[in-house]
């Protein structure tokens, strides 16, 4: 599978698109960078703008908020979908209304359980019906365990995720799924799961939104770009949050984007063929040599030329049952 090729912006071809939020939108309580001014250019020029995220902690709303502040354009709590509220469907799907639910988790999950007349408790008692786990900053080893004791009692066990990390200001924190994994340790079990790369949280946006061609936006090749996938919806990678530019390139064909973009800029532009020759790849303007193992750009042309130049000869390396080039120093030459 190659790059797909556009001579058009990508706002121009997909008519909404679906943003991931930590890592590609913002990182902890800043935007990153380029993002407001991407999406902002792309809503103004028609494209819709719609935001769904792993991250269960806290509630629609709040995260509407978020991105307000930020300067993001949001249309209404509509346009932001959280996993918390994929996961809540799933149970009530399930068990029915009016049940108690344990809940190892923050106050977004809880608040979406009550919106589709779940009850959530925090330990297990009489009448419990399920277990559920989300990310939460604040879940502690008794909360663990007590999901542990439900798990054990034989009661459906849910989770948000399983994002094993969390793109976080000071760096790379433990995600959700490694709370879960916990959990799993100690259990001998696995949860069924409503987040990316599952499709529980697109068959929610989707059924929200009923876009026409949808572009799912991410920097998660294993949640954002799988999921996509699983989906059958065209993706496009950034390279803003978990997933480096060495990780797009040792993707095999399964896994791989539709698009790659430096950043929320891809949005607003076209992307040009990948021109594939002995030893070198030239997209546009921006030309990538295979030297000694590693892929090596000149600096002259645009990044998101020479990105797509470095992935195109990276796979074309790698399809061939050579070894994955090194090429996460490239972006260091811009």
């Amino acid at each position: 599978m190659a790059l797909a090729t556009t001579d058009r912006p990508l706002h121009e071809i997909h008519d909404v698109a679906l943003l991931d939020l930590d890592g590609v939108v913002y990182v902890g309580p800043d935007a990153v960078p380029h993002a407001r001014e991407a999406l902002e250019a792309a809503a103004g020029r028609g494209m819709g703008i719609a935001y769904l995220t792993n991250n269960a902690s806290r509630r629609p709303e709040d995260v509407a908020d978020h991105l307000r502040d930020l300067g993001m354009p949001v249309s209404g709590t509509e346009a932001v979908v959280t996993s918390a509220q994929a996961v809540a469907r799933l149970i009530v799907d399930d068990i029915g209304p009016g049940e108690k639910v344990l809940v190892a988790g923050g106050v977004g999950l809880r608040h979406c359980l009550e919106e589709v007349g779940l009850v959530p408790v925090a330990r297990l008692g009489d009448g419990v019906r399920a277990v559920v786990q989300g990310f939460s900053p604040d879940l502690t080893w008794a909360d663990l365990a007590e999901a542990s004791y439900a798990v054990h009692a034989g009661l459906p066990w849910y989770a948000s995720n399983t994002d094993l990390t969390f793109p976080s200001a000071r760096g790379t924190a433990p995600g959700n799924g490694s709370m879960v994994q916990a959990v799993a340790n100690a259990t001998g079990r696995a949860p069924r799961v409503a987040g990316k790369p599952e499709r529980a949280l697109f068959e929610e946006t989707l059924a929200r939104l009923r876009p026409g061609s949808p572009l799912m936006v991410g920097d998660r090749i294993d949640t954002d770009i799988d999921g996509a996938a699983a989906a059958g919806i065209d993706s496009l990678a950034v390279l803003t949050g978990v997933s480096s530019l060495q990780t797009v390139a040792a993707t095999t064909a399964a896994s791989r984007p539709t698009y790659v973009a430096p950043d929320l800029r891809g949005l607003l532009v076209d992307h040009p063929p990948v021109e594939i020759g002995r030893g070198d790849a030239r997209c546009a303007d921006a030309q990538v040599r295979h030297l000694d193992g590693s892929l090596e750009w000149d600096g002259s042309g645009e990044a998101l030329h020479a990105v797509r130049a470095a992935i195109g000869l990276a796979w074309e390396i790698i399809d061939r049952g050579d070894t994955v080039p090194a090429v996460d120093h490239l972006l260091a030459v811009s």
